[in-house]
C-alpha cells in the first residue's frame, strides 16, 4: 500500500509539472496579450529596411565591457546590456514587451513550461540560438552563467539562484529551475528577463571578476567594431545574427552601425548635438530625473533647429509618476532619526522653486506610485489593506492612510513662516533649537549635512534648499562632481545626500529589494541609496512579491507605498508625467508608443528607406 502511495503521488508529481504545456510568452499577472502566433509586437515598424546608422551621447566614461560585476557597475559601456540602447552583445532568455505591465515572450529560450504554483519553470532553448562565434547556445551555458554570477556577480545578479533548489539540464536543449521556500511569484520572470546568458567555452572564470575591455562574444544583434576607452565605442551589425526573425526581434536592430560618444558634462554633449555629432538628445535622465523645462523651451534656438532639422517630441508613457527627489542617507547618524527627516523634508520650498527656477511647469511629486491604482496617494487604504498593514496601520499618520496626505503647500515666497514653523517644531522633538541663529542638538553642534551633486541642474535645486535651509540655521554644503566621482561615491554610499530618480512600473517586483530592502542596505553596488532596513518594509515586499490575485497585489503596493512616504526617506521633488526627445529629423520612428513610452531600439535611419 506505502509503494502505491508513493507511485500515485510521485505520478501525481508528473501530471503537474513534467508535463507542463510549453508556453510562448508568460506574465506576472492573467496571460500574455499576444498569443502563439504572433509575428511582431504592435509599437514596431515590421517592414522596416535596416541600415544607416545613429549615434548616442552619454554624459560620463568607461573602462569596462562587463557590467554583471562590481568593477564595471557604472563604468561598463553603454550597449553590452542597456535597457536603454538595447542588449547589443548578450540576451536573456526571454524578453519583455513594453506595451505589458510584465510579459515576457520567447527570445534564447524559444518556450517556457510552468505550474500554476510556480514551483519551477523550464526553459526550453531555440535551436536556431548561436553565439557570435557560430558555436550553439547549449543548456550548459544556461547552467554555466547563473553559477558564474552566483559566484562572482555583483547585486542583484549574485542572488539569482538564492531561490533555487535545483537547476537542472533536460536533455539537450532545455534547463529547469526548481524553487525552494525563498521563491516568489516574480521569480521565475526574473530568471528570464533579467539575467543575460553568457558563453561557457569563452570566458576565464579566473578572470571575469576584474573588469576591462578583453574582446568578448554574446549571442546579440551587434559585435564592437571599435572602441576608444572613456570616449567612443561603436557597434556594427551582425548579419549572422541569429534571432533576426524572432516575433519578439522583428523590426528591432534596425541599424548598421549604433556609436556612443562620452561627455564630461551634459552642456558639452547638448552642444555636440547641435552640430550634428550627436543624433539623438533625451532632456533628463534616470539621475537628472525630469526634463529642465527652461533647456527646452529656449535652448533650440539654433540654426539646425530653425531650418526643422531638429524634431521635438513629447511622449506620454502609461505609467506611475516615479519619484525624484532628494535622498536621505540614513547611515548617516544624522539622518537617523525619521522626525529629523520629516522636519528637513517640509523645509524644502517647492512653490518657490518650481515658480523660479523650474519655469512653473512642473507638479509635487506625493508619493512613489502616484496617477495608478498602486499608490497611496488618491486612494484610500481598503480594509484588504488596513488587514496587511495590521498594527503598523495605527502607527501611520490618518491622511496617508485616507490617501489625501501631501508634502506642504508653501505660499511660494521662499520663507513661508507656517510651514518652517513645521519644520523647527519636528527638529525640536528630535532635540535641537535655535540659538543664535543656528539649530543646535543638545551638544551644542549645529545641525549640518551635504549634498553630492553632478550636474547644473542638479546644483540649482541644491541652492534653492540650501536657501530655505539656512532661514532656520542649518547648515548645508554643495559639493559637486565628476561622473566618475559620483558613480564612485553612489556605489560605496559615500554622501550625506544625493539626487536620485525612482522610476516605477506597473509590475513593480524583486527589483524593490535592491532599492530599498535590509538584505540590500549593506551591499555596495545596490541602489538602496536611502540605506533603509525596515521589517515592515520588507514584510510588504513580500507581500507584493508573493499576492496570487491583482488585487492583493495592488493592495500590497498601496501599502508599500505608504510605509516609504511615512519613513520620509526622500524629499519629493516634481513630475511632469512625458518624456522629451529631440532627434534630428533623418532618424524616424514607429507611430505607436507603448505603454512604457518611447523605445529607442525600434527607431531607423530614415535615409535608408
Amino acid at each position: 500500500m506505502r509503494h502505491l502511495i508513493t507511485f500515485l503521488v510521485a505520478f501525481a508529481w508528473l501530471g503537474t509539472s513534467a508535463f507542463a504545456e510549453p508556453v510562448h510568452g508568460i506574465a506576472m499577472h492573467g496571460k500574455p496579450a499576444l498569443g502563439p502566433d504572433f509575428k511582431n509586437l504592435p509599437y514596431v515598424n515590421p517592414n522596416v529596411k535596416k541600415g544607416g546608422r545613429i549615434t548616442y551621447g552619454v554624459v560620463g566614461t568607461f573602462d569596462s565591457l562587463n557590467p554583471f560585476v562590481l568593477k564595471g557597475m557604472r563604468t561598463t559601456a553603454r550597449g553590452v546590456w542597456d535597457p536603454e540602447i538595447g542588449n547589443l552583445m548578450y540576451e536573456p532568455l526571454m524578453q519583455r514587451s513594453a506595451d505589458e505591465p510584465f510579459t515576457l515572450y520567447g527570445l534564447l529560450a524559444e518556450s517556457a513550461e510552468w505550474d500554476d504554483e510556480r514551483t519551477f519553470i523550464q526553459f526550453n532553448l531555440n535551436p536556431k540560438a548561436h553565439w557570435q562565434d557560430g558555436q550553439p547556445v547549449t543548456a550548459d551555458d544556461v547552467i554555466f552563467t547563473f553559477n558564474l554570477l552566483k559566484d562572482k556577480g555583483r547585486p542583484p545578479f549574485d542572488s539569482r539562484l538564492a531561490a533555487v533548489a535545483k537547476m537542472e539540464k533536460i536533455g539537450e536543449r532545455s534547463v529547469r529551475f526548481t524553487f525552494n521556500d525563498k521563491a516568489t511569484r516574480e521569480t521565475p520572470l526574473i530568471l528570464a528577463a533579467s539575467t543575460p546568458i553568457l558563453p561557457k567555452h569563452a570566458i576565464d572564470t579566473a578572470t571575469f571578476d576584474k573588469g576591462g575591455l578583453n574582446p568578448v562574444i554574446g549571442s546579440g544583434p551587434y559585435t564592437i567594431a571599435s572602441i576608444q576607452p572613456g570616449e567612443k565605442i561603436t557597434w556594427k551589425r551582425d548579419p549572422n545574427y541569429w534571432g533576426k526573425d524572432v516575433p519578439i526581434k522583428v523590426g528591432f536592430d534596425n541599424y548598421d552601425e549604433i556609436s556612443v560618444l562620452y561627455f564630461l558634462q551634459v552642456t558639452t554633449l547638448f552642444e555636440a548635438f547641435k552640430k550634428g555629432e550627436v543624433d539623438f538628445y533625451p532632456e533628463g535622465d534616470a539621475i537628472n530625473g525630469n526634463p529642465d523645462a527652461a533647456h527646452w523651451g529656449q535652448a533650440y534656438d539654433f540654426p539646425a533647429a530653425q531650418r526643422g532639422d531638429i524634431v521635438k517630441e513629447i511622449f506620454e508613457p502609461r505609467l506611475p509618476t516615479g519619484m525624484f527627489g532628494l535622498v536621505f542617507n540614513t547611515r548617516r547618524l544624522v539622518f537617523a532619526d525619521q522626525r529629523v527627516r520629516e522636519g528637513l523634508s517640509y523645509a524644502l520650498d517647492f512653490e518657490w522653486m518650481n515658480r523660479n527656477i523650474l519655469g512653473g511647469t512642473f507638479k509635487r511629486t506625493q508619493s512613489f506610485w502616484q496617477n495608478s491604482a498602486l499608490g497611496a496617494y488618491g486612494n484610500a487604504a481598503d480594509d484588504r489593506e488596513k488587514k496587511l498593514l495590521g498594527e503598523t496601520a495605527k502607527k501611520l499618520p490618518p491622511a496617508l492612510l485616507a490617501g489625501t496626505y501631501r508634502m506642504p503647500e508653501t505660499d511660494g515666497t521662499g520663507s513661508d513662516r507656517k510651514v518652517l514653523r513645521q519644520t523647527v517644531d519636528l527638529l525640536r522633538q528630535a532635540g535641537y533649537n535655535i540659538k543664535d541663529g543656528k539649530m543646535l542638538d543638545k551638544e551644542g553642534r549645529q545641525l549640518s549635512f551635504e549634498i553630492m551633486t553632478q550636474n547644473p541642474a542638479q546644483e540649482r535645486i541644491a541652492i534653492a534648499y540650501q536657501r530655505s535651509l539656512s532661514l532656520i540655521g542649518v547648515a548645508m554644503s554643495i559639493r559637486s562632481v565628476d561622473d566618475a566621482q559620483y558613480q564612485a561615491r553612489s556605489n560605496t554610499f559615500d554622501y550625506d545626500m544625493i539626487i536620485r530618480a525612482f522610476p516605477s512600473s506597473l509590475s513593480p517586483g524583486t527589483e524593490q529589494i535592491n532599492r530599498w530592502g535590509s538584505s540590500s542596505r549593506d551591499a555596495q553596488g545596490s541602489f538602496n541609496f536611502a540605506g533603509t532596513a525596515d521589517p515592515e518594509i520588507d514584510r510588504m515586499m513580500d507581500a507584493m512579491l508573493n499576492a496570487r490575485t491583482l488585487e492583493d497585489f495592488q493592495a500590497a503596493v498601496r501599502a508599500y507605498d505608504r510605509l516609504l512616504v511615512a519613513g520620509h526617506y526622500v524629499i519629493p521633488l516634481y513630475h511632469i508625467g512625458a518624456q522629451w526627445v529631440a532627434r534630428w529629423k533623418y532618424i524616424d520612428r514607429p507611430q505607436v508608443t507603448p505603454m512604457f513610452g518611447y523605445q529607442r531600439q525600434t527607431w531607423w535611419d530614415a535615409r535608408m528607406q
